[in-house]
């Protein structure tokens, strides 16, 4: 759908401003960072899953000439229970402290013991053999099925369910049980023509990004600490370093690097704590960056997840009652994104009777993150392939069914929340519309490969948020725009468009750039998919304040009042009847500032509400070999609601992006470990992400149903993409060869024993 031609910038596609250092290597990411006199740190990570730390001893590698400094668990601060913000989501401190660097068990596979720092990176790697750990081997628990058992081992023997007055005080690996019910699921299970029971599991899967996790910190004399990182959110990462080193935040200046992708799993801290006590021992700057090993055994991967789902429907399609219930692995320490999974679940569908159970679950891995819509395409592949299941049943086309069942404006989600304007029917239609859906599926030539069609649908609340903005205009008639939202997937060039607008200037006369967190006003985590709203409306609202001041200005030049005067944003120039023969520009306004009253200027901050939420239907066709189990996506459509596409490129790029991933979820993707808990493919060699030959031209349909409560009607678009792909996937497979998926990754062995269960 095309982009609506009212806007002069928005919906047009200029080259993104920071492209030409991006493709010549000239921007900066976190381990481009040299300073003078500085160290190189490493981690000491444990080769157990499951373990008490009998000692430590690190007196072999102190005496080690090129190590300047080591540290255990007992080097950081003491800190207690308390909830904090890290990323999109909230954890207890002690936890993230404990986290950073062991204390008393190790839980995973990884798990930081200790650390130092040395002359080079590998002098501070060989040093580490020579810490001494004395380990009390435990048995790890692995699987949220498995830790939920009365007899399992306890990661935590202090941990009690927190729940819904079910709680008997004793130790518990789950955390937490809560519930979200409305209406009569008995009687709408007894009003239920049909009834599809099933369960759902999903592997844990990691993000992928490319570059590893980083850190440089300098602890300075004076004690002012500088941090260079790559993150979402240097004021989550400056938040966050405070609280576990109890220093406060004022001392700390957090300086956000180029980022080499993230999809949640840059939220949080790993090694700047690590780093700033190194530096702060030897008074010189320390430099720490992980290996792909570390970053998989190490680093918040999504959840894997056990998933039940029961549906009723009547004969017609109408769902008469659902019941859920979703136990996530949150990993070493309480907090998978099972929230989010139980907001997402069943937001496509009108519903009545409805009932989730949510568990979150400790087990021995490293404690989960933020993966591009945390929690919702575990959840949405169990809703769709079950949804899948009841069309046949009843006889309905897919397509048909979502349409009917499927919700619209100021429906109810089953979790609660009345759904604003939302786009969910339009892409839907728009896909009915497409050439993919309007296209026979034939079938190959080769008798042992099939062809099968399976389309899902998904959902993502989309975020807001704290955010600050800073608009100046120069001398030259361009303008400055300072924000504080990483960008990730183009929001400087989206924000810098958004001020282009207001102002009747062209994308190129401004120049965005992303501050540090003693640059710019709070700004928190670019994830959620709200950047687009919370920092495109405060840069949207600091461009209309410079507007008004030009206004102004016009009016003092022209001595009239400023209600005369006229701003004409299709070329920025402004006019005014009581001078009709004269005409100035924004530029020219802007040279004389200084003589009409000084810098034109101005800040805005905003708490990002109104963000408006995201529905995307996916359309794909798989191939399907039935003697080696192997499937190829062979075609892919996504839809989705993007609300107004600022730049249609950058929105078409976060569909791609997020079906890519989704196809590597549903096919290959996945945390193999031993039954001791060792994580056995800790490389990109044996961690199977898609590549180009793994995955065909993503088609995409930007249906824009613009959010009224964003100045251009825009919508977040990073997440919804990647919520349908698994659950269209497995319902593709069923189509070419007969058999239902009930796990995923669904892999080449995985698929072919299904197909011999099934005969």
């Amino acid at each position: 759908m095309a982009a609506d031609k009212k806007y002069r910038v928005v919906g047009t596609r200029p080259i993104r401003h920071d492209g030409v250092d991006k493709v010549t290597g000239a921007a900066r990411f976190g381990a481009d960072i040299h300073l003078p006199g500085m160290l190189h740190g490493a981690v000491l990570r444990s080769p157990h899953a499951h373990a008490r730390v009998v000692s430590i001893d690190t007196s072999k590698a102190e005496a080690h000439p090129g190590v300047k400094a080591t540290m255990t668990s007992r080097d950081l601060p003491r800190v207690a229970d308390k909830l904090i913000e890290v990323g999109e989501l909230t954890a207890n401190l002690a936890d993230e402290s404990n986290r950073v660097l062991a204390t008393g068990k190790v839980l995973y596979h990884g798990h930081p013991v200790a650390a130092l720092a040395a002359t080079d990176p590998h002098t501070a790697l060989e040093a580490l053999d020579l810490i001494d750990v004395e380990y009390d081997v435990l048995e790890p628990v692995m699987s949220a099925k498995e830790a939920m058992k009365d007899d399992a081992p306890l990661l935590h023997p202090n941990q009690k369910m927190q729940g819904i007055g079910e709680e008997d005080g004793k130790p518990s690996n789950v955390a937490r049980h809560f519930r979200n019910e409305r209406g009569d699921i008995e009687a709408g299970f007894a009003e239920a023509d049909v009834i599809i029971e099933r369960e759902y599991t999903t592997s844990t899967i990691h993000q992928g990004f490319i570059e590893p996790i980083n850190a440089t910190v300098s602890v300075e004399p004076d004690g002012r600490i500088t941090i260079w990182t790559s993150t979402q959110g240097a004021f989550g990462v400056r938040g966050e370093t405070a609280e576990i080193c109890k220093i406060p935040v004022s001392k700390i200046r957090c300086i956000p690097m180029e980022i080499g992708g993230g999809f949640g799993g840059k939220t949080t801290v790993y090694l700047e704590p690590l780093a700033l006590i190194l530096s702060k021992k030897t008074g010189r700057p320390v430099k720490m960056t992980m290996s792909r090993a570390e970053v998989l055994q190490a680093t918040g991967p999504t959840s894997g997840s056990h998933i039940y789902v029961k549906i009723g429907a009547k004969n017609d399609g109408s769902l008469t009652a659902i019941h859920t219930e979703l136990a996530y692995e949150a990993g070493a320490f309480p907090g998978s994104p099972v929230g989010a999974a139980v907001g997402t679940m069943l937001a496509p569908y009108k519903l009545e009777n409805v009932r989730i159970d949510a568990y979150d679950v400790v087990v021995n891995r490293p404690k989960s993150g933020a993966y591009r819509g945390p929690g919702a395409t575990n959840a949405a592949f169990a809703a769709e392939a079950a949804m899948d299941e009841l069309a046949e049943k009843l006889g309905i086309d897919p397509l048909e069914l979502r349409v009917k069942t499927g919700v619209v404006d100021g429906d109810r989600r089953a979790d609660g929340p009345v759904l604003g304007v939302i786009g969910h029917q339009e892409t839907l239609r728009q896909l009915k519309d497409s050439d993919h859906w309007n296209t026979p599926l034939e079938q190959p030539s080769e008798g042992h490969v099939k062809r099968g069609r399976g389309l899902a649908t998904g959902f993502w609340f989309n975020g807001g948020g704290p955010a600050s903005a800073y608009v100046a205009a120069q001398a030259d008639g361009t303008v400055n725009l300072v924000e504080g939202s990483t960008d990730i997937g183009g929001s400087r060039a989206a924000c810098a468009m958004i001020v282009a607008e207001v102002l009747g200037l062209n994308a190129e006369d401004v120049n965005p750039q992303v501050a540090d967190t003693d640059g710019i006003g709070y700004t928190s985590v670019t994830g959620g998919s709200s950047v687009i709203q919370k920092t495109g409306k405060a840069s949207h609202e600091a461009a209309t304040r410079v507007k008004e001041e030009v206004i102004r200005r016009a009016a003092k030049m022209w001595e009239v009042d400023a209600d005369q005067v006229v701003y004409h944003t299709d070329g920025g120039t402004l006019t005014s009847e009581a001078k009709p023969d004269e005409t100035l520009t924004f530029a020219e306004v802007a040279r004389r500032a200084n003589s009409t009253g000084g810098p034109i200027a101005s800040e805005s901050t905003t708490d990002g509400s109104g963000a408006g939420a995201a529905f995307a239907t996916h359309l794909v066709d798989v191939e399907v070999d039935t003697e080696t189990g192997k499937v190829d996506v062979i075609r892919f459509t996504a839809a989705q609601d993007v609300g107004t596409a600022i730049h249609p490129s950058y929105v078409e790029g976060q569909l791609e992006g997020g079906a890519v991933q989704g196809i590597g979820w549903a096919l290959n993707e996945e945390y193999f470990y031993d039954d001791e808990g060792h994580l056995l493919n800790s490389s990109f060699l044996d961690y199977r992400m898609p590549t180009a030959l793994d995955t065909p031209f993503i088609e995409t349909i930007m249906v824009e149903v613009p959010n009224p409560n964003h100045p251009y009607g825009a919508r977040g678009c990073g997440e919804a993409c990647v919520v349908p792909p698994v659950g269209a996937i497995a319902n593709a497979i069923y189509d070419a060869v007969g058999v239902r998926m009930y796990h995923a990754p669904m892999n080449p062995g995985h698929v072919l024993a299904r197909m011999m269960e099934e005969g």
